[in-house]
């Protein structure tokens, strides 16, 4: 067993560098992914005016943030299922168990066409009904089915991409879903003018063209996902009968993905709240959080793709029982999300204009921007600390605090928050605090479960945790 546990790099590389070597590449794609989601918005916003409509790309975008909750959705679905994958894989190799690791993988392969098959029937069936919730526009309503419907009934790329990417992250190969992911992401890129404006002869799609190049590049990264894992994926085994379910090994894997789910669903639940509450001030409003959120997310994804790291690491150290590095894990995760975030909120409020000016957007909506900008990056120091005790919690198995604080932070403070100012004279300004407030009472609540964790697992191989270290780690 301390051969096989030998071999792999979360349990021998200096932690620092481990973690910088793992989640350098998962940046860099976390990024990219956040770099196609804006590259959609801005292509849209170009579309020159048809059909008598005036404006015709900022009813695109309006459409596109009205979309995204589902969007996000799917995502959600797919990123936490593959949190208890990971989890669970990382600990099981970790503990030298390759045959039930291999059990884990082909488990988690059904369990991505499962989701799939949900998502198709919501595409079929549910997502005007889903729109007309968020409006009445009959020119959003159009754009928005349109795309959203293009994007749910071909979600089988995205979300089996996602099941495979969390099997290369869980064995230490982030270098091999890095580079699926930029395959997809460069091809949904080149596609997007093409398709939106009918390049090369192609005939001009609009905003469907947008969803076209959305699907299609992430069916090239779930094909080199698929490759990459069945041919270079040596730490687990792949075949058909590693596909047959096993009731245990989904309840294992759900005890910790579906509050995993439930968390990353709450930021869908919280754009399709903020759609509507900030509707109540203007559509502009609405527009400028939907340009707003794509922007953050470059700095956010950078933040995830870290805290994608550090879940493996802390959970492969746990199975092995070092606290050494599950300890060193800890504080580097937290550092270098700390440094990220810091990072990005310095350089949105540099250039906060520059960057709300890149969209064909009216000079209100603009101003919305820059505002939305200003104000919510003050939190993002907040938001760091979160998503690194987010990590530490899912690494360790507790789901449950892992979700509580997301609640906190993105719907039990952010969303009432944000309603009670929309009903003050000057909500076109006070509603962008939601934010920032939402994000400090979550790490409030964060250092709370972040002490009793430090007791709890710290606690390995007889040794006690004294009051000074949980105190450290809180």
């Amino acid at each position: 067993m301390h051969r096989e546990i030998s071999k792999n790099k979360m349990g021998t590389e200096p932690i620092g560098k481990l973690m910088l070597t793992m989640g350098i590449p998962m940046i860099l794609s976390m990024v990219l992914q956040a770099f196609y989601n804006i590259v959609d918005s801005y292509f849209v916003s170009c579309m020159p005016d048809a059909g008598g409509i005036t404006g015709l790309g900022e009813y695109g975008v309006n459409a596109l943030t009205l979309a995204f909750p589902i969007q996000m959705l799917m995502i959600a679905v797919g990123v936490g299922t593959g949190v208890g994958i990971n989890a669970l894989l990382s600990r099981n190799l970790g503990q030298g168990d390759r045959q039930r690791a291999s059990k884990i993988a082909g488990n988690a392969i059904f369990l991505g066409v499962c989701t799939y098959l949900v998502f198709l029937l919501v595409g079929i069936f549910g997502v005007k009904a889903y729109l007309e919730t968020q409006t009445t526009d009959p020119v959003v309503l159009e754009m928005g089915t349109g795309y959203l419907r293009i994007c749910t009934i071909l979600s089988f790329g995205v979300i089996l991409f996602m099941i495979y990417e969390k099997l290369l992250q869980a064995t230490g190969r982030t270098v091999l879903s890095t580079a699926a992911q930029v395959a997809g992401a460069v091809t949904n890129i080149i596609l997007d003018p093409v398709f939106i404006f009918g390049l090369f002869g192609l005939p001009e799609m609009g905003i469907e063209g947008a969803a076209y190049a959305t699907v299609i590049g992430q069916c090239v990264s779930m094909v080199l996902g698929a490759v990459f894992h069945h041919g270079f994926n040596r730490d687990v085994e792949s075949g058909l009968a590693y596909l047959k379910p096993d009731r245990g090994i989904i309840a294992d894997i759900y005890k910790v993905g579906i509050p995993a789910v439930i968390m990353q669903a709450l930021m869908s639940f919280m754009t399709y709240g903020v759609n509507i509450i900030f509707g109540r001030v203007s559509g502009a409003a609405v527009t400028a959080y939907g340009i707003y959120y794509k922007v953050q997310q470059f700095v956010f994804f950078a933040a995830f793709g870290l805290n994608n790291a550090l879940i493996p690491i802390v959970a492969f150290n746990y199975g092995m029982q070092d606290k050494r590095r599950v300890k060193s894990g800890i504080k580097y995760g937290l550092l270098y999300t700390l440094a990220i975030m810091l990072a990005g909120a310095v350089g949105l409020q540099i250039f906060a204009e520059n960057v709300a000016g890149i969209f064909s957007l009216s000079p209100q909506t603009q101003a919305l921007c820059v505002k939305a900008v200003r104000i919510v990056t003050l939190g993002y120091l907040f938001v760091g600390a979160n998503v690194a005790l987010q990590g530490i919690f899912q690494a360790f198995g507790y789901g449950m605090r892992s979700l509580v604080l997301s609640l906190v932070r993105l719907v039990i403070v952010a969303l009432p928050l944000a309603y009670f100012f929309t009903t003050l004279s000057d909500a076109g300004n006070l509603i962008w605090w939601a934010f920032p407030i939402a994000e400090g009472c979550g790490l409030v609540v964060g250092m709370i479960f972040m002490r009793t964790t430090a007791r709890e697992k710290l606690m390995m191989a007889g040794e006690q945790v004294t009051e000074r270290e949980a105190e450290k780690y809180a």
